[in-house]
Formats: C-alpha cells, structure tokens, sequence
C-alpha cells in the first residue's frame, strides 16, 4: 500500500536495473484476467527452492513486473527460482479475493512444480506493501488446502517454509493502525476499499470481523515461518501536518508483530533503512523514492536461501 499524499524534495536517482527476461511469461493460474504469474528459474541440478512475490499498490494497481531487479538477481544468484504473480484489485473483488489468490498461485506452482524444476517442499512468500500483506497473511494462516476437493490444484498446500517482505501492514484493522502508529494513516481510503465497505460500515461488528480476519497477526502460532521484515520509513512519530496514508509503511507494523513471533521462538529479523546506512533518519528529514539499500536485497535472499535449503534438509 501506498501514499502519495506527501512529497518532499526529490532525491537523485540511481538507474532502474532492467530484470532479466522470465523463463516463462503471463503463466495463468486461475481464470480471472488478473491470475498471471511470471516465472525465472535459477540454475542448479536438481529441483530447485522457490519464491513467489506479490505485487505493491494498496490493492488498488501495481504489476507483477514490479518485482525489484535487484532482488530478483539476489534471489537467483542464490540458487532460489522465482515466481511474481498479479492478483486481482480491490475494484474486482474485496477481501478475502487477494490473499486466496496468493494462496492459489501458491498451489499452482506446487501442483506443476516438477514441470518446472521446483522442490514442492521448499517454498517461500516474498512481496512489498500490500503484496507484503499477502505473503504474511499466507504464511501465517491455517492452509488453505482442501484435500477432498476435486480440483487438484485446490488439493495443493499453501504452507511457506519463510516470508521475507518490505513495508508489511502486520494488521489491517484502522482503529488498530491509529492507536500504534498515530498520525491520520488510518483515514488511507484502501482501510474502506479494501473491504469492500460503505463508509457507515467501517465501525460495525461483522467490519470488525474482517479486520480481524485480514491481518496476519490474528494468525500468528508456533507454527509461523521464519520472517524477514524490512522497513524503509523513518521510526518515531508522524508529522503534525501528515496527510492520510503517510505513514502506512511505518517501522512500528514491524515492532507490533516481532514480539509475538520472539515470544513464540520465530525466527524474525526486523530491519530498518537505518540498520543499513549508519544514519538516523526523521520525518522532518524524510524523502520519497529513496532507493534501497543494495546490501538490503542481499540480507534477504540469504534469509530466504538459509530457510528453504534447511526445509528440504
């Protein structure tokens, strides 16, 4: 998800690294328009550990070829096949609609994984913002596996080995976003879209239902994978002047959910753009579209490499 509400002077730019062509393009997983992936696989003998990313764009636009150049590389390098998959909007169909079609492009690649030269077994999630939101909400949820049913694809298993995001909403209920991360980020319209609501609903009990049903905290057990949290805005409070929405990447997401997960013995690394360049930054020193750190996208391949090569030992 994301904000365009506040701007501050624009920083220099490094060039956009170009991906490497996919092994295979616009794969579709399901029948909606949306339900494509694009699939990269890494080189190596045997089947090979995967990850599927999901798309940013508050659920509202973003694409699959958005996945980051960077990342990709990094992921590939370390001998890991990647997947990028669209989902639909909240404008086709709201919540649950994007997580179960995460969890559809999940046992798509299960069910023709061989055909690929991917370990059905060693799988991971991977995505920024409200494809973030998916992945954790997947690794996190009960599977979504129905074994009886006669779609085989359904029969599949959508059980992550790890999850590695950037900007995760670790809930998505907006009275909980304005208590722990303050600020007008709340009033961000993709609270409303995203479910689907008329606004007299937002404050109602089956509302509330959904709320809970839709953040990945609420599914938080012993069972959780190994999680991978990156954060790229500043930590500390908003500005007096925010407008609604700044703010919905903020670090505190990340520091609501790592207790649960240590409480739990997850393993959990949450990282913050700071960690990386030795600095301290402040909303007052705030600039959009700062690029990534490169050491970032490097940590977490190795995460992802280190979780999937001991689930398939």
């Amino acid at each position: 998800m994301s904000s365009d509400a506040w701007r501050g002077p624009e920083p220099a730019t490094r060039p956009v690294e170009q991906n490497p062509e996919p092994y295979a393009r616009g794969i579709r997983y399901g029948p909606h328009p949306r339900h494509v992936l694009d699939l990269w696989q890494a080189e190596g003998s045997g089947l090979r550990p995967w990850v599927v990313f999901f798309h940013g764009g508050g659920f509202r636009k973003g694409d699959k070829a958005s996945i980051e150049a960077p990342l990709l590389k990094c992921c590939l390098e370390a001998g890991l096949s990647v997947a990028s998959a669209n989902y639909r909007f909240s404008e086709h169909a709201p919540f649950p609609a994007p997580m179960l079609d995460g969890g559809r492009a999940v046992q798509f690649l299960r069910e023709h994984a061989r055909a690929w030269n991917l370990d059905p077994l060693r799988a991971a999630g991977a995505g920024a913002s409200a494809g973030a939101d998916i992945a954790l909400w997947l690794a996190y949820h009960a599977d979504l596996a129905q074994p009886d049913s006669t779609d085989p694809i359904a029969r599949q298993s959508t059980r992550l080995a790890c999850v590695a995001v950037m900007g995760a909403q670790s809930t998505l209920d907006w009275r909980e976003v304005k208590r722990v991360v303050g600020g007008r980020v709340h009033e961000e319209r993709v609270f409303r879209e995203f479910y689907g609501l008329a606004h007299d609903e937002i404050d109602q009990p089956h509302a509330h239902r959904a709320y809970a049903e839709a953040s990945a905290l609420t599914h938080v057990t012993p069972a959780a994978p190994p999680t991978y949290l990156y954060y790229g805005e500043p930590d500390g409070d908003l500005p007096s002047d925010a407008e609604p929405g700044v703010g919905i990447h903020h670090p505190r997401f990340g520091a609501l959910l790592k207790p649960r997960l240590d409480a739990l013995s997850v393993p959990c690394v949450l990282r913050h753009r700071d960690d990386f360049t030795g600095e301290t930054s402040t909303w007052a020193r705030r600039r959009v579209n700062l690029p990534k750190p490169d050491a970032l996208y490097v940590e977490m391949a190795a995460f992802l490499g280190k979780y999937l090569k001991a689930s398939g030992a």
